[in-house]
């Protein structure tokens, strides 16, 4: 059976600086990485291949410049990897991107019975934890967000048991297979790519998939398939604070400051 785990490029967002006039990200020499989030779902692919002896197949929509992104997901243990990439995939919402990524999943479920999409629960770029729910809607298959441990896959009766992180509180849910699960950072520690496993990836053959390939309208991807716009970035404008207090002064006596300081700006009533 198949787990296909998804994966982003997406820039280093400690590093990102936004062009005051054009109000666009300054790319050049901005460095990329693999989606956090998505380290943590393809980590969990692995271990499901390491239990079940599931193949994983990793799929990224992106510039050519995600192969270097996807060779690392070959390096940690990955079966295949597909690059998504074609101008018209360009400038894609979640709803666009969900379409590719789904057309992408069922052209791999008609060689292989598919078993599990893995995802990151968010990208740090977008944040909108919807691409994941998005494919699985699309596919018509079970949908699981939130899951810090996947408790069991039954291959036999096709189900899936995950326990899902809530407010305050966990639910244990079962699901029939195929199933979508968007992973929290606490499932799992990703582990490392041995050395020779980094070269074996250098020389590893990354798929390309354009739209040719695909086939999918372009009315419903890229830009023309997008729902929302994203008219401008911009960071926001921020006063600076007060430090009260300093190591010498007694905790009570910047306790006292702080309401002081509260009551002043009329954001206290005692």
């Amino acid at each position: 059976m198949l787990v296909v785990a998804c994966v982003k490029q997406v820039p280093d967002t400690t590093q990102v600086k936004v062009d005051p006039v054009t109000g666009t990200l300054i790319r050049e020499g901005v460095p990329f990485i693999m989606n956090p989030y998505d380290t943590h779902a393809l980590e969990e692919s692995l271990r499901l291949k390491d239990k079940y002896g599931f193949r994983v197949a990793v799929i990224s929509m992106g510039p050519p410049t995600a192969e270097v992104t996807l060779r690392k997901t070959q390096a940690l243990g990955a079966d295949e990897a597909i690059l998504l990439s074609d101008r018209a995939f360009g400038g894609a919402d979640t709803l666009a991107t969900s379409m590719v990524l789904a057309e992408a999943v069922r052209k791999l479920a008609e060689k292989e019975e598919l078993a599990i999409i893995m995802c990151g629960r968010q990208t740090i770029d977008g944040d909108t934890a919807q691409v994941g729910p998005g494919i699985a809607s699309r596919l018509g298959c079970s949908q699981l967000t939130l899951v810090d441990r996947i408790e069991e896959v039954d291959v036999k009766n096709k189900q899936v048991k995950v326990r899902r992180k809530l407010e305050g509180r966990h639910e244990i849910v079962v699901a029939p297979l195929p199933a979508m699960i968007a992973v929290l950072r606490e499932i799992n520690n990703p582990r490392y790519p041995t050395v020779p496993m980094r070269l074996m990836a250098e020389d590893a053959d990354i798929a390309l998939w354009d739209n040719k390939e695909m086939n999918i309208d372009e009315q419903t991807i890229g830009l023309k398939g997008s729902a929302t716009q994203v008219r401008k970035i911009f960071s926001p404008e921020r006063t600076k604070g007060q430090i009260l207090g300093d190591e010498t002064d007694k905790p009570e006596d910047v306790a006292r400051s702080l309401i002081d300081k509260m009551k002043e700006k009329d954001l206290l009533s005692l």
